[in-house]
């Protein structure tokens, strides 16, 4: 047999190592592109819903070129791929990093608003998607974070173009703080823990006035009290619940904020397709 013809084996091997890396790992396609290219592929990715293929990209920017405008731009871009993704604490965590990096940029806002939308979100699981469930009734952890964020928003950044948003979601989110003490009231009732109860409802009274809580609030201290047999103190929240019943002071639920569809665009202000 010709030489030639058993060298063939070998150099087919040969080639298949070296188009696909040896050992089956794939060759780093983006090994030799710069920041520009990694920035503009990892946009289009984004902008095809290809969330996970951008974050990839991203991630390679911020390693490979730690500084200038496209790193910048990365961390922002990166951090909405991520919320897009259903990726909440890398989303998060890429927000933190922008806010920490470059607190003074002009597009700060953003990220804190973004941490606000994320943790305003992130309870909602699948089933909460399709049926309508009680947001008061979920912990309330998240809720805090996300009216903490929307918080230093409004403070900081007054005249930004989320401001009125955020608002509008603290109203929602406090009205469901305030509902989820009383319902923890409501269950120390059933526990039989009173005074437990009677405290939880003066704490919503006391913290969240201007809230439609406040009337359940009422109602479960005037039970809470006749329970421990203070008499005097039950006829004081009933006499108050029933004055503001008849004066119609008590407000209804606030309403749910309308979705929102956050876009990346919303914030690319430095022109990076151009350069």
């Amino acid at each position: 047999m010709p030489r030639t013809l058993t060298r063939l084996p070998a150099l087919l091997l040969v080639a298949l190592l070296t188009g696909c890396g040896v050992f089956g790992e794939e060759i780093d396609q983006t090994a030799n592109w710069g920041a520009s290219k990694l920035y503009a592929e990892a946009a289009a990715e984004l902008d095809a819903g290809n969330y996970t293929r951008a974050i990839e990209y991203y991630e390679k920017l911020e390693a490979r070129y730690p500084f200038g405008r496209y790193a910048m731009q990365a961390q922002l871009d990166a951090a909405y791929a991520n919320y897009r993704a259903d990726e909440p604490e890398a989303a998060l965590a890429a927000a933190d990093r922008f806010i920490k990096l470059y607190p003074q940029n002009p597009f700060v806002d953003y990220a804190y608003y973004l941490k606000g939308i994320v943790n305003y979100n992130r309870s909602v699981g699948f089933l909460d998607r399709y049926i309508p469930t009680d947001p008061s009734q979920r912990d309330p952890g998240s809720a805090l974070d996300a009216f903490e964020d929307f918080a230093i928003l409004v403070e900081r950044f007054p005249q930004s173009r989320y401001a009125a948003d955020a608002r509008q979601r603290m109203l929602y989110l406090r009205n469901n703080l305030a509902k989820h003490e009383v319902n923890v009231a409501r269950y120390y009732m059933k526990r039989g823990a009173y005074l437990a109860a009677a405290n939880r409802a003066e704490y919503v009274i006391q913290r969240f006035q201007r809230t439609s809580a406040v009337e359940g609030a009422l109602e479960v201290m005037v039970d809470a009290y006749e329970a421990l047999g203070k008499e005097a103190l039950a006829a004081d929240a009933r006499r108050v619940l029933e004055i503001n019943r008849e004066a119609g002071r008590f407000i209804d639920d606030t309403p749910k904020p309308d979705e929102i569809s956050l876009a990346r665009k919303v914030w690319d202000y430095l022109s990076l397709d151009e350069n």
